[in-house]
């Protein structure tokens, strides 16, 4: 907060100085809703996941804090669902999966990860 004899910087490269306009607040929080929707979705994958594998996924997962972060993670959680031979492996793949494609509706990187 400026004192009262100093006037803010409203520069392009001045840190913000609040949420910004609405418009910019709700686009953070529908953005963030997003991001700790996919995130309970991956913690629920990886829940199913036994061994030491699980425990890693699971540890990767929570300490996600981006969208990219959990992209990034997508390889890892699906090779080791499909290797699962179970319906709530195949399950979580397909809500991961659909999940992953509302969030990146126009990417193909998705499609081999169902197979």
């Amino acid at each position: 907060m400026p004192t009262p004899c100093q006037r803010p910087d409203f520069s392009a490269n001045a840190p913000l100085q609040g949420a910004g306009m609405p418009q910019e607040r709700l686009a953070q929080i529908a953005a963030r809703l997003t991001f700790v929707d996919l995130k309970q979705r991956y913690a629920a994958a990886a829940a199913g996941v036994p061994g030491s594998r699980g425990d890693w996924l699971r540890v990767q997962v929570r300490q996600t804090e981006e969208l990219s972060d959990l992209w990034l993670l997508r390889g890892a959680v699906f090779s080791a669902l499909r290797e699962l031979d179970s319906d709530r492996a195949s399950l979580a793949r397909l809500d991961l999966y659909s999940a992953l494609a509302s969030v990146f509706p126009d990417d193909e990187a998705l499609m081999p990860v169902l197979s």
